[in-house]
């Protein structure tokens, strides 16, 4: 029991990480833990000061500055080519090998009542948040599955057949404690981080797919961190145009730094969660799913305390059998998007 409760479902040390927003804030905080780790390390941001000042600091972390190597991009992630051409210089830089895993922590914050937040923002806040990851997670996947794709579908030498298993590869989203939460002040903002978790959930159970219809091929895993208050430079420069509501909201949430937060995700993603949360009260509120959403008066209450209990236990068994149906599907009909009996009707 001990060494299953020791198990690394994160190693890194000799993998290459990317992580975007690596220049500052929680995205360079991780660069610098996994570079302690044994990781080689490339960050993505647009600054090319910052993004120089961020690289020396991770490798000054480096656990061996020999055999670890360190690289950064400059790069507008809100266009998609953009994150087509990261991966491709990433596996270039790397000797034709891609990413193990990615991090998307870029991200920026547009707080401010709804009805005065211009349309713009709403849009901005989805292309920032939401479209860059969406957009750096689809040309690292299918840069991933590529060769699998282009190979033969069907039963190959698996672990089970005296061959390791290859590690996981992973993909990680930075989504927000707002994602289960709704807070007045962040009509922009939430809907933008919600949606990384509504993705990942999406792309945890598909990659299923390839998983079982490509047994050789190392399994991809998705993972969503939910952290709180950050403080940093960008906090700061947010709480200059957030709401005075959204701050007397706010008031009892200490924040916590960057350091903090990285680590806090770190374990979570070594003990293979899938959502990851940094703190206690985040971690309640993730537990409970409804969130803060209003209930309907005490009878509804108690129906949705007895629901979310039954739910805990129901959907555990359904999460389950719809797994088992994606593999049994790949397993069956390769990992094509349309089977041939649906591209003959």
């Amino acid at each position: 029991m001990g060494g299953m409760l020791s198990k690394n479902d994160f190693p890194v040390k000799g993998r290459t990480v990317l992580i975007t927003g690596g220049s500052r804030g929680m995205g360079r905080a991780a660069g610098r833990i996994l570079a302690e780790r044994g990781a080689n390390v490339v960050i993505v941001a647009r600054d090319q000061k910052r993004l120089l000042e961020a690289i020396k600091h991770i490798q000054e972390g480096a656990e061996n500055s020999e055999t670890q190597r360190f690289h950064h991009i400059s790069a507008d992630l809100s266009s998609p080519s953009e994150s087509v051409r990261v991966i491709d210089e990433v596996a270039t830089w790397n000797s034709g090998n891609p990413p193990d895993i990615v991090w998307c922590c870029a991200g920026t914050s547009h707080p401010g009542l709804f009805v005065d937040t211009p349309i713009s923002a709403f849009r901005e806040q989805m292309d920032g948040n939401y479209f860059s990851s969406l957009y750096m997670a689809h040309a690292a996947v299918n840069c991933w599955i590529k060769g699998a794709r282009e190979g033969v579908d069907g039963p190959k030498e698996t672990a089970s057949n005296g061959k390791a298993a290859k590690p996981a590869r992973h993909i990680i989203f930075t989504a927000s404690f707002l994602a289960l939460y709704g807070i007045a002040g962040y009509g922009a903002y939430s809907p933008s981080k919600a949606a990384l978790r509504s993705l990942c959930e999406t792309l945890s159970q598909e990659m299923n797919l390839y998983t079982a219809a490509h047994p050789n091929e190392a399994p991809i895993r998705a993972h969503t961190i939910f952290p709180a208050t950050i403080l940093t430079e960008s906090y700061e420069a947010e709480n200059l145009i957030k709401p005075d509501v959204t701050k007397m909201l706010e008031e009892d949430d200490k924040g916590q730094t960057p350091e903090v937060v990285a680590l806090e995700s770190i374990k979570g993603l070594e003990r293979g969660l899938e959502l990851i949360t940094t703190d206690l009260m985040t971690g309640l509120v993730k537990g409970s799913m409804l969130g803060g959403s209003t209930r309907g008066g005490p009878g509804r209450i108690l129906i949705d305390w007895f629901l979310a209990w039954l739910m805990g236990i129901v959907m555990v068994i359904v999460r389950s059998d719809m797994d088992k149906k994606v593999r049994d599907w790949g397993r069956k009909f390769g990992s094509a998007s349309k089977t041939t009996a649906s591209k003959q009707t």
